[in-house]
């Protein structure tokens, strides 16, 4: 036998160039975690609507202030008027606020809650096509974004939407002639949107993967750390980070200025757009075409029009940098699994036996597909026998266990527990049957004693003082400052690798599988 392991998985290929590669469409199945919240939802669109009909209806107080505002009595009401408005305002604002902010984080906690449960049920093989910081990033960092757009950037959507279109119509009731006109400068500001945003999008996406880059470099150089530091490689190190860092900041450079020119001509050709009207509406007052109210009015609603305008132009970008990190949070959770689990899963005969077979089996790793690893391999282990599989490294052995955990399945062949072909049962069933002590055992960053229980949650301490016992553990355990109860920090890092080794023995010890 002999044994390839698989060569550094390949990384997700960037984003296109021309932007297409982030598809509008993929906001939509956030809908699905939206849903429920409806109520919540519905709550901050109705404030929303309400802060937006406040806002413009403060330019027909404008307008009577002006025309009516200094005859007898009208400038009293027309202040409480005013301050009733903004009461109404401030109520709405903060409940707009407080909701869509509630929603945002509601929503990208379930939407990590949902990515990491589909993650964790993933076969091995596709940890090894995708780095583990890449996927962490794309946890973390993506579905803060999300939070942050869906929190903020949607509302400020919507909301200047709202003030845009209802100061549009307006304009036309304040002054006709003038707003056609505003109709025509319109495009103006609508052309840099869909010039730039193709670039913007394709940035965006980059972006986040030079980042995700950036953080794989980032975890493999602190979790190996004493491999760096024996090696005298900080300096080597510090240059890779620093080379790989200024290449996110590059394409985030090239992304701000992308963004910075679209909002700069936006607002240029917007609000000279609208100096040009002040100038033909005073005309048109001086003339007697229009009264003064009426034209202040339409001024309040062609800066709230042309402020619209500009803040989702702004917007837009975030948006369609939440195109991209939805883009990459579904094809985590479209990630499919590699093996089938059988609709009516053969269940194992209590108690398990622990006899073992390997018929004939061929297996060859999916990122070498070129070698052979196990080539018509056979072989028995009666139940309560003991073997050992003696040979120079890459000879097959770790595979054969990989193969009987179900990390992976056999191309041809069979492997069988009890008789049974082990394609036929649940995985999770075959392996609750098996406990593995591996050469490099892994830890996590709790406490000793719940690195004992990781294969068994519900152990009693009289359990777990069983299992420590044969694995000669007490005298670690003991000889730590809040004895089982110490934290043992990341990977185990406080303790040598023999106590670690022997933390992997009292797991396998509590486990008890047959």
């Amino acid at each position: 036998m002999t044994e390839a392991h698989p060569a550094e998985s390949p990384r997700p290929a960037p984003a296109r160039a021309d932007g297409r590669g982030v598809r509008w469409g993929m906001l939509r199945p956030m809908l699905r975690f939206l849903a429920p919240y409806r109520w919540r939802v519905v709550g901050a669109s109705l404030a929303l609507l309400l802060t937006a009909s406040v806002t413009l209806g403060v330019g027909q107080g404008v307008r009577i202030l002006i025309d009516q505002g200094f005859a007898e009595g009208a400038l009293d009401r027309t202040l409480v008027l005013f301050g009733v408005l903004i009461l109404l305002l401030a109520a709405g604002t903060f409940v707009r606020f407080y909701l869509v902010s509630w929603v945002g984080e509601r929503v990208s906690s379930d939407l990590r809650a949902a990515v990491y449960g589909h993650l964790v049920r993933l076969d091995p093989v596709f940890f090894e096509r995708n780095a583990a910081s890449e996927i962490q990033s794309r946890i973390t960092a993506d579905t803060t974004l999300l939070q942050t757009v869906i929190g903020s950037s949607v509302s400020i959507a919507l909301r200047n939407t709202l003030m845009g279109v209802g100061g549009l119509v307006l304009m036309f009731v304040s002054n006709p002639k003038l707003s056609a006109m505003v109709m025509l400068a319109v495009p103006l500001g609508v052309a840099p949107s869909v010039l730039f945003g193709r670039r913007v999008r394709a940035l965006s996406r980059d972006s986040q993967d030079r980042l995700a880059d950036l953080g794989v470099r980032t975890t493999e150089s602190l979790q190996q750390i004493k491999v760096v530091k024996a090696l005298n490689r900080e300096d080597g190190e510090v240059a890779r980070f620093v080379e790989h860092n200024e290449r996110a900041f590059r394409v985030a450079e090239r992304r701000i200025t992308s963004r910075a020119w679209l909002t700069a001509v936006v607002m240029l050709l917007v609000f000279g757009a609208v100096a040009g009207l002040l100038y033909l509406g005073g005309h048109d007052v001086l003339t007697g075409g229009s009264s003064a109210g009426d034209l202040a009015a339409f001024i309040f609603y062609a800066v709230v029009v042309a402020g619209s305008v500009g803040a989702l132009s702004e917007v837009v970008g975030d948006l369609q940098r939440a195109a991209g990190a939805t883009e990459r949070l579904l094809e985590l959770l479209g990630a499919p699994r590699e093996m089938t689990v059988p609709g009516m899963p053969v269940q194992l005969v209590e108690p398990v036996r622990g006899e073992l077979e390997f018929r004939h089996v061929r297996f060859r790793y999916p990122m070498r597909p070129d070698v052979w690893v196990l080539d018509d391999v056979s072989l028995h282990v009666g139940a309560g026998e003991t073997v050992a599989f003696v040979g120079p490294s890459g000879a097959g052995k770790s595979t054969l266990f990989a193969l009987l955990l179900r990390f992976y399945a056999p191309e041809s062949g069979s492997v069988l527990l009890d008789g049974v072909d082990l394609r036929r049962m649940r995985p999770e069933d075959v392996r609750r049957a098996i406990a593995i002590v591996p050469p490099q055992p892994v830890l996590f960053s709790g406490s000793l004693r719940d690195n004992i229980r990781f294969g068994r949650a519900d152990a009693s301490d009289a359990d777990v003082a069983a299992a420590v016992r044969p694995a000669q553990l007490e005298a670690v355990g003991d000889a730590l400052p809040r004895g089982r109860d110490t934290t043992l920090g990341e990977f185990g890092a406080s303790l040598s690798g023999g106590q670690r080794q022997r933390v992997a023995i009292a797991r396998a010890i509590l486990k008890n599988p047959r």
